[in-house]
């Protein structure tokens, strides 16, 4: 690999994190809500400079209305905001201007509709529950609200003919944003309508505002009034994507995405992940131009996205080109300096339902960073032999929640890790400005962005075969990390059947990790003809596993010897309970592509499964139930049970959820997103 490590050398040298910091300030002067002007000025702002980097770049439009679908996912409006107040007008002595779209955009809630006059104010706490509404009376009034927007539409504007909402709530994100942070500071929140919705204005207070309304509203005999002026409209419009192509000798491609979307400023989120797109673009094509790098034999290709929306266009409009779409890269909140922020820089897996080269080749890009010339941020150790990072860095599962969540299901079958800085304390916030990023964060990422796609675009048999070495030695690292955990648990056990129990969990994961890698491996076949080799890396990985896994038997021999117990017997079969029942009698078999986003489609249920539904997400607590159901849906091969998939969910995050699945799969069954096979 040295003849790499001198092209991500020179790769490291033509990105410019300034100029890509530059970029973000850009883009940070646009409003850039998905299917808006605003997006399409920044969209254009990408095409002019992909034509003067001298890419091959083109603007795609889909239809942004209430009828296309995208796969499961429906299309909607076009948005266009002229400009929007909200005023405190009683009691008069109070009276005040509380958000001006003029001033900051996100003061208003995204896809408000028209709207002039004023209306009383009326206090909710989060507004949630049926029980919180008993005895208002909102028709024509406005609501305050700290809780979640949908739930409160439902309930007092479809219900009960309440006019606008204004929020004042703000998401902690523990450590980096306690409760009661950012006080003076606007969240960003969207309404996205359905066909048919009663539509409704809205404002984002901050915190501080809505504390101070909130006194009034408490005050007894305290009349609360505002002045709401909204000049905006909804329309059948486009949404964009811009794509842009380095040519290659053959039809495949690698994608590098980010999402170009957002309300101004959103510097972080993402118009960092866009500059470093477009950095990395402008990099490759000046190396090959230069003869500094050759051309690859796959095609690079840059697209920029309204987020996940424009991925599902892009997608379902291509769907012939989806088998030459050998892997991808996402770039995602990549520019935070993290003293401000908070956040670690962060390699998100794609699923293990996708599992493939793509997540150890860019683990070992990353992993080369600190020693390349000149990289800015690392330091030499104490005796100055090797580098070490001054960034906060780590290797994270899937979680969803961006571009790559569609790329990489196995329906669509191209394989996606992401790049992203998490947390943010500036996430989703009027304090998500260009000051808050770093120009050496956006230079990392695309760099790293760079060279894995450049590396997969060039790779022949014999990169192949070294990333095949590569490979089963971090497979190999991964089963002796698992095998002295077990053995950390083995040696605190003190009963035969906490043993036996310990050493199945640990039969049960190596088993799935060698059926990983052997999935992984077999994606090589991508890259070069190299069947021979996979099949010999099996055998070593299998050889591996079991020498893992008897090694664990001795430790578990030493702990039975020392508690003087006899030789550890398997465990029985466990009984399974009614729900496990029915869920090993189900087989969902997936009846369109791609990931299914259930918001849009729960208007289609009764009011009874949409409550049950709700309730039954609720009380999970976290948003964590929304990637169980993803990577649940990953795994629904046809072939798998819900048991089944619980089983490898479980595996994959150490949770399981069998009513939820159950839940999850039969919601899908009724909408007709899959089919429930005995």
């Amino acid at each position: 690999m040295d003849d790499y490590r001198h092209a991500f050398q020179r790769i490291w040298q033509a990105i410019s994190g300034e100029a890509a910091w530059q970029t973000v300030s850009d883009l940070s002067r646009y409003h850039r809500i998905q299917a808006s002007p605003g997006y399409r000025q920044a969209a254009h702002l990408v095409l002019e400079r992909l034509h003067d980097y001298g890419l091959e770049a083109e603007i795609l439009s889909y239809p942004a209305d209430e009828t296309t679908q995208f796969w499961a996912w429906p299309s909607f409006q076009e948005w266009d905001c002229k400009g929007a107040t909200l005023s405190l007008v009683e009691p008069r002595e109070e009276a005040a201007v509380l958000a001006d779209f003029r001033a900051s955009p996100i003061s208003v809630i995204q896809r408000s509709t028209a709207f002039e006059g004023e209306a009383d104010l009326v206090l909710l706490e989060d507004g949630e529950e049926e029980a919180e509404y008993e005895g208002l009376d909102l028709a024509g009034k406005v609501v305050l609200t700290r809780g979640d927007w949908h739930r409160v539409w439902e309930l007092a504007v479809r219900e009960r003919g309440a006019v606008g909402i204004l929020s004042d709530g703000m998401r902690s994100l523990a450590p980096v944003r306690p409760e009661g942070d950012l006080l003076d500071v606007r969240q960003y929140t969207s309404f996205w309508w359905s066909p048919g919705n009663k539509k409704c204005f809205g404002f984002a207070l901050t915190p501080r505002q809505g504390q101070a309304l909130r006194r009034l509203l408490k005050t007894p005999g305290e009349r609360v009034r505002v002045h709401a002026h909204v000049d905006a409209r909804l329309y059948d419009g486009a949404l964009e994507v811009v794509s842009a192509t380095i040519p290659g000798r053959t039809e495949d491609e690698i994608v590098v995405v980010a999402h170009l979307c957002h309300p101004l400023p959103s510097a972080n989120d993402n118009a960092s992940g866009a500059a470093a797109a477009l950095e990395a673009a402008r990099a490759l094509q000046s190396l090959i131009d230069s003869g500094d790098l050759a051309q690859p034999r796959r095609t690079l290709r840059f697209l920029w996205v309204p987020e996940m929306t424009g991925t599902f266009a892009y997608l379902s409009d291509h769907e012939a080109r989806l088998e030459r779409l050998v892997a991808g890269i996402n770039l995602d909140m990549v520019g935070e300096d993290q003293c401000q922020t908070g956040s670690s820089w962060l390699f998100e897996r794609p699923p293990d339902a996708a599992a493939s080269f793509a997540s150890d080749l860019l683990g070992w890009l990353r992993d080369q960073l600190p020693a390349l010339k000149g990289m800015t941020n690392v330091a030499s150790s104490l005796s100055a032999m090797g580098a070490n990072p001054l960034y906060r860095q780590a290797e994270v599962g899937f979680s969803g929640g961006s571009d790559h969540y569609i790329l990489s299901d196995p329906t669509v079958g191209v394989p996606t890790p992401m790049l992203i800085q998490w947390p943010d304390r500036f996430y989703h916030t009027s304090a998500d400005t260009p000051d808050r990023t770093d120009p050496q964060s956006l230079a990392r990422a695309a760099t790293v962005a760079s060279a894995y796609a450049h590396w997969l675009a060039s790779a022949g048999l014999n990169d192949t075969t070294w990333l095949g070495y590569e490979m089963s030695a971090r497979f190999r690292t991964r089963l002796v990390e698992r095998a002295g955990q077990a053995a950390a648990e083995l040696w605190a056990q003190d009963g035969e059947e906490a043993l036996a129990r310990t050493l199945e969990r640990l039969d049960r994961r190596l088993a799935y990790l060698l059926g990983r890698h052997r999935a992984a491996l077999a994606t090589l076949q991508r890259l070069a003809d190299v069947e021979c080799l996979v099949t010999d890396l099996e055998a070593d990985a299998e050889r591996a596993a079991e020498r893992e896994l008897a090694w664990v038997r001795r430790v578990v021999g030493l702990r039975t010897a020392s508690l003087e117990l006899d030789d550890v017997a398997p465990l029985q079969p466990r009984q399974l309970t009614l729900l496990e029942g029915e869920a090993s009698g189900l087989v969902p078999v997936r009846r369109l592509r791609g990931p299914v986003p259930l918001s849009p489609h729960l208007g289609r249920l009764t009011g009874a499964e949409q409550d049950a539904w709700r309730q039954l997400t609720k009380a999970r607590k976290d948003r964590s139930w929304n990637t169980l159901t993803h990577l649940a849906a990953y795994w629904a091969d046809g072939s798998r049970s819900i048991l089944e998939i619980a089983d490898v969910v479980e595996l994959e995050t150490g949770k399981r959820d069998v009513e939820l699945l159950v839940a999850y799969f039969r919601l899908l069954d009724k909408l007709g997103f899959v089919s429930l096979e005995a």
